[in-house]
């Protein structure tokens, strides 16, 4: 009795898979082993005597619980949590709300004439550059230049 490798590899071959996913019907073994050519492979094919398993996935069941239930913010808590608060959040949006932050503060400053208006032009465009790190840094930044603040 044969061990059918030949057979299978051709059939791998013509179905485009791996031989490990390539079947045969066991009733009809005596018929596989005749075949020796690629043209009796594919006729067994055609008659359903060798076929090709059709190809395993992950399941994406569990997966999906999960997320509906992080959605709505549960398993969220301390104890999932890796790295800082830092590290967690959008550096960029860090980034937006601090030079919101110091923007509106310079142009109260500008409103109450704490500032002139080339003052606020020269701070504004080193709040774009990223020089202060937030409200207290700026502000002493404005009490080195002499500027009185509130």
């Amino acid at each position: 009795m044969s061990d059918l490798r030949l057979q299978k590899r051709l059939a791998a071959e013509i179905l485009k898979v791996g031989v490990s996913r390539v079947r045969i019907d066991p009733a009809r073994r005596d018929e596989v082993e005749s075949a020796l050519t690629k043209e009796d492979v594919r006729k067994l094919i055609e008659n359903g005597v060798i076929w090709a398993e059709q190809a395993k996935g992950n399941s994406r069941g569990r997966w999906k619980e999960l997320h509906e239930k992080r959605k709505k913010g549960h398993r969220r808590g301390y104890g999932k949590r890796k790295g800082s608060k830092k590290s967690r959040s959008d550096a960029e949006e860090i980034y937006v709300n601090t030079a919101r932050k110091l923007r509106r503060y310079l142009r109260w400053l500008r409103d109450e004439e704490v500032i002139d208006r080339k003052t606020y032009r020269v701070l504004y465009s080193r709040i774009k550059g990223g020089m202060f790190r937030n409200l207290s840094d700026l502000k002493r930044h404005l009490t080195e230049l002499g500027i009185k603040v509130r």
